[in-house]
């Protein structure tokens, strides 16, 4: 996987629908067994409330789930799943808690409602965008790091550390599509006496304009 979508923070949101009380809080979850921890932890905090209706999407095993917790079928974790769905998200769990107001809403009450705090907590919440970057190094001597890392940060690379030993070694977090270019750069820099060495990968936050 390259990219994917998710929130940044744990956020909520609240409306009133007819004296009905509904509150949508999010949060991004690595793991199923985060979701389900999250999802307990509102449920403990609203012990009280007539529902704690939830759904989550999280990449591992492409796993999602959800939970009308009482509502009528279909009127309310189904919705708040579809929120998750048109927006393109994972590694998201979604908990819209009610408070009976007395009032009936119908089923098309139901599911504007929830599927309204659902939106409201994700937009609370803060969509971005998760890039893979590599992790590479690139050891190099006294003599030629200065004019390489000069290369590397005017070319715009992701400079993480530069570590100064026998040798200096330079770590740089590009994207993946920027390898062929760091090892170009890499090679005319030091003349061919060094060459990029991927350890790692990581996923970089960028917020999306909403």
């Amino acid at each position: 996987m390259s990219g994917y979508k998710t929130v940044l923070h744990e956020a909520s949101a609240e409306i009133i629908e007819k004296r009905s009380r509904f509150i949508g809080y999010c949060k991004n979850t690595a793991a199923e067994a985060d979701a389900i921890d999250f999802i307990n932890t509102i449920r403990a905090k609203h012990r009280d409330a007539s529902h704690n209706v939830y759904a989550y999407c999280v990449r591992e095993n492409n796993m999602s789930r959800y939970s009308d917790d009482g509502e009528p079928q279909g009127t309310a974790g189904l919705p708040v799943l579809d929120v998750i769905r048109k927006e393109n998200l994972t590694d998201i769990c979604i908990v819209v808690t009610r408070y009976f107001g007395g009032v009936l809403l119908g089923t098309g009450g139901l599911v504007r409602a929830y599927s309204k705090s659902a939106k409201l907590g994700v937009d609370a919440a803060v969509r971005v965008e998760m890039t893979k970057r590599a992790i590479v190094t690139v050891r190099t001597d006294y003599r030629t790091h200065q004019k390489l890392e000069y290369a590397l940060r005017e070319r715009g690379f992701d400079v993480r550390d530069t570590a100064f030993a026998e040798s200096v070694v330079i770590t740089i977090a590009p994207r993946e599509e920027e390898l062929d270019a760091l090892c170009a750069l890499v090679t005319d820099s030091t003349q061919g006496s060094s060459r990029p060495e991927k350890i790692g990968e990581e996923f970089v936050p960028q917020r999306i304009e909403s």
